[in-house]
């Protein structure tokens, strides 16, 4: 048995305000293409499939597109569940009637999950949901976590499920020690979002989504397949791709990798303003990729942004590198109350932690002078 993992397609998504459809439809004609030349037994979407409850029309017609030729054209079994920026309800709809055309997907537990079978392996969809979803569905108030529930529905599975068959979970959460990134929302406040990879040890293989990072954790059985493609600045140095994986029939897995080309790649690059826009430096730069600009200059610069964006269209993010070190500075900054400083003395630790500037004699003057007065009349000595 063959199939391909992936998750955390994000269709619909807005990346700084631009939108991304036409980046991701980029991406998956060479998804589809690659299950073309694949030819693998199965498809898992292991959720996110939308960026939104509500998604935009364009993104509704893309993944219809795709789900027509993987299921029709190739006659490939799509295996989906929903995600936590999906909606449950708008996912589920129609799944008995789509099973008839090779799509198995599922929105909402169920609180007798049962498998789908293809070619002596069961898949169990275990599409999001809130611990408070699964405590009133199995009608067990001690469950107050993710944790708890996803070890509850994996109890109910376990009374049926048949240790002798290969056997893979499909899930969507957030696995203890992952790794995340900016672009994945929270699922919880207080670590009670965490679920132990010790609750999928009755399954062979567990195919999740919610990390966008295929090596976000490392574990024999449980995998992330990462997000289709980047989607923060904080996946720049990530390298996206699919999950091939094949098991065979004594549950034995193996796993390999297929990375797909973006349109425009995810970058961060730092210079001084001058050198960023020098023919010998962006002549050998990808221009139109999407960029984080981080500058290096000090002092004021006229338009930085506005003069890059002839060279580089795509700045979605500018930045100061000198800025960044102050606001770092900033968040150590304490007052020290025990050395009973005097007014100036206080200011100049201030002004010190807050810039990268020396606080000159002349700065100490004006200073001085505004000081005294404001509080001089008061009888305030400024040392």
């Amino acid at each position: 048995m063959k199939f391909i993992h992936t998750a955390d397609w994000h269709l619909g998504k807005l990346v700084h305000g631009i939108h991304m459809t036409e980046d991701q439809m980029h991406m998956l004609q060479q998804f589809v293409q690659l299950v073309a030349e694949e030819q693998p037994d199965a498809v898992i979407i292991a959720g996110d499939l939308y960026d939104r409850s509500v998604p935009p029309t364009a993104a509704v017609e893309v993944l219809h597109d795709v789900f027509y030729k993987i299921t029709t054209e190739l006659n490939t079994p799509i295996l989906a569940i929903s995600g936590n920026h999906d909606s449950a309800e708008r996912i589920h709809f129609g799944n008995q009637l789509f099973r008839k055309s090779n799509l198995f997907i599922e929105g909402k537990p169920s609180s007798k999950p049962t498998p789908v079978q293809l070619n002596g392996v069961n898949f169990y969809l275990m599409p999001y949901a809130e611990p408070g979803t699964i405590r009133y569905l199995l009608e067990d108030q001690t469950i107050s976590s993710h944790e708890d529930a996803m070890k509850r529905m994996v109890d109910v599975i376990e009374k049926t499920l048949n240790p002798n068959e290969p056997n893979v979970l499909v899930g969507h959460a957030f696995v203890l020690g992952g790794m995340q990134s900016d672009s994945e929302r929270s699922l919880s406040v207080g670590g009670s979002e965490v679920v132990s990879a010790d609750v999928f040890a009755p399954f062979q293989y567990t195919a999740l989504g919610h990390l966008h990072s295929p090596s976000a954790i490392k574990h024999p059985t449980v995998y992330y397949s990462g997000s289709l493609m980047k989607y923060s600045f904080s996946e720049a140095k990530q390298d996206k791709s699919v999950s091939i994986v094949t098991i065979d029939e004594k549950g034995q897995v193996s796993v390999t990798y297929k990375s797909l080309k973006p349109k425009f790649d995810m970058r961060i690059i730092e210079g001084h303003l001058e050198e960023l826009l020098d023919i010998n430096y962006y002549q050998s730069q990808k221009v139109e990729d999407y960029l984080k600009i981080s500058l290096l200059d000090e002092g004021a610069l006229i338009d930085p942004i506005g003069k890059l964006r002839t060279i580089y269209p795509n700045v979605l993010h500018l930045e100061r590198k000198i800025e960044q070190r102050d606001a770092k500075k900033n968040k150590l900054f304490q007052i020290d109350h025990s050395n009973q400083k005097g007014t100036l003395d206080l200011f100049a630790d201030f002004y010190q932690e807050m810039t990268t500037s020396n606080f000159t004699a002349e700065k100490q003057e004006v200073i001085t002078s505004i000081v005294d007065s404001v509080v001089g009349k008061k009888g305030v000595a400024c040392k």
